[in-house]
């Protein structure tokens, strides 16, 4: 199943915001490995990038929690549509004896409308709480993972002694050598470090 734009956007957006650098005195950029990564120790004033959407589909934290919201916006969404079907049933039985006449008064069709009114703010009640509890759980997960990749990025750059690590989602980065790319590093060393929790 695939998840919605609204999740990806909401993800890249918590990524990018807590993708920084650190701070360190500059110094002459430093030779690379043969992997392509920069020496570590050895990149004072240097630059890095993380590519955002390679991070989001390859880092199990967040493929895992991926698969879940999408697991409960889909749960959601049942409920309301389920409830939405009860109420347009209910609209229509409503209709259907006003038209036939089989209310035996005036009062009785007003109860019944009411009660169909009533339906219809439940079911407004309901989005509006559902709504509510995923965006809360939305906003924990989003906490969580900038957490989580700045504490590993504090971590990593204790060693390496980037200047600053930028985020890269889409174009925002128009050209970057593929030697300041540090993606699959920083994948694998919170993949590594998730698995240990």
């Amino acid at each position: 199943m695939k998840t919605s734009f609204f999740l990806k956007a909401i993800q890249a957006t918590a990524v990018a915001c807590c993708l920084m650098g650190c701070d360190s005195k500059s110094e002459a950029p430093a030779a690379v490995k043969s992997n392509g990564l920069p020496k570590a120790g050895a990149t004072q004033g240097a630059i890095a990038f993380v590519d955002v959407d390679s991070l989001m589909s390859k880092y199990e934290f967040s493929k895992e929690y991926t698969l879940q919201m999408t697991k409960k916006r889909d749960d959601y969404t049942a409920q309301i549509e389920r409830k939405g079907q009860a109420l347009q049933n209910s609209a229509a039985g409503f209709q259907k004896k006003l038209q036939e006449g089989k209310f035996a008064t005036q009062e009785e069709a007003m109860q019944a409308q009411t009660a169909l009114q009533r339906q219809q703010e439940e079911l407004q009640k309901l989005q509006e709480k559902l709504t509510t509890s995923f965006d809360e759980e939305q906003m924990a997960f989003n906490k969580a993972l900038r957490d989580s990749i700045n504490h590993f990025l504090a971590d990593y750059n204790r060693t390496r002694k980037f200047s600053m690590i930028l985020s890269k989602a889409g174009d925002n980065i128009l050209y970057a050598d593929k030697a300041l790319d540090i993606t699959d590093d920083v994948i694998a060393g919170l993949n590594k470090r998730y698995k240990k929790k």
